[in-house]
């Protein structure tokens, strides 16, 4: 393998890796803070791209492709508000089962409402300005689009590190994930919170999803094809650490980049291995901690 391959192949995991960091990200805070595994985080990153090319293309096409993304993030997170106090707030005290059956039963609502407007095909968005070029890297031309999606990708970690560790907001956030009962008991609302986290992570999920589609086809069944790579992301980084997440992602991504260049028909079966070998020698994930679900 020459190093100008291995460096587009490394890129285009990493690139890889934080589209799925940016999808993880938001289902880490819901699930830390919340305690719900949100199975329909996925479906909103579809209807996000659906969305967010809708706008570009027909709607509201003076936006461009960034007010497009960010118009669609917006509305994906206005929805998830929707979600939350429609849904979910009625199924926190119930348990897993009926949450997990909950959020499966909005899967297949947003999907029929994707198959009702836009059908079975696919579409596509070209490199957005001012990425439609390349970057030479190691003797290899190297999309633009991915370096920028690289740097988004850690730009938005940093976001979300400065928010959960240097404000008095993150402050809340990490101590309602170990105590509730004395969140609670210093006078802070707790639905209020809920609702704002996982408003956040939907809008998160919303944003990739029409930032990704350039680099990929907007179609539906999407949401599937990254729902189960998202749950190994967390698996492997630790239910509830956004580092995890961060780690998770890079880890994935570049398995399944360099499987696919060795033996392409296994490539996501290499991804499986790996979060097996994790488990087995980390059962709660490389950051989680113990008998825990908070966020760290």
């Amino acid at each position: 393998m020459s190093f100008s391959i291995f460096a587009m192949q490394f890129v285009s995991g990493l690139t890889r890796g934080m589209i799925l960091f940016l999808i993880a990200s938001g289902l880490t805070l819901i699930f830390g803070v919340a305690r719900v595994l949100n199975f329909a985080h996925a479906a909103f990153y579809m209807l996000g791209a659906f969305f967010g090319y809708a706008l570009w293309s027909e709607l509201l096409p003076a936006l461009g492709f960034w007010g497009s993304a960010i118009a669609s993030a917006i509305a994906m997170g206005l929805l998830g508000l929707a979600m939350e106090r429609g849904l979910l707030r009625r199924l926190y005290a119930r348990g897993w089962p009926e949450q997990i059956m909950g959020t499966f039963a909005v899967i297949y609502l947003i999907a029929d409402l994707v198959r009702v407007t836009w059908g079975g095909q696919y579409y596509s968005v070209p490199l957005p300005k001012p990425f439609t070029g390349s970057v030479p890297m190691a003797g290899a031309p190297i999309p633009s689009y991915y370096v920028f999606l690289i740097v988004f990708g850690f730009v938005i970690a940093g976001v979300l590190w400065w928010l959960i560790y240097k404000t008095h907001l993150g402050a809340i956030i990490r101590a309602s994930t170990s105590s509730r009962e004395m969140v609670s008991a210093l006078g802070i609302p707790l639905p209020p919170l809920f609702a704002g986290i996982f408003a956040f992570g939907i809008f998160l999920a919303g944003l990739s999803g029409t930032i990704s589609s350039p680099v990929g086809s907007i179609a539906l069944g999407m949401d599937m094809e990254v729902l189960i790579e998202c749950f190994v992301v967390v698996v492997i980084g630790g239910l509830g650490s956004l580092p995890g997440a961060l780690l998770g992602a890079f880890i994935v991504g570049e398995v399944y980049s360099f499987g696919v260049l060795i033996l392409p028909q296994y490539a996501i079966s290499f991804v499986f291995i790996v979060m097996c070998i994790v488990l087995i020698v980390r059962t709660q994930g490389i950051f989680g901690v113990p008998g825990e679900e908070r966020l760290e």
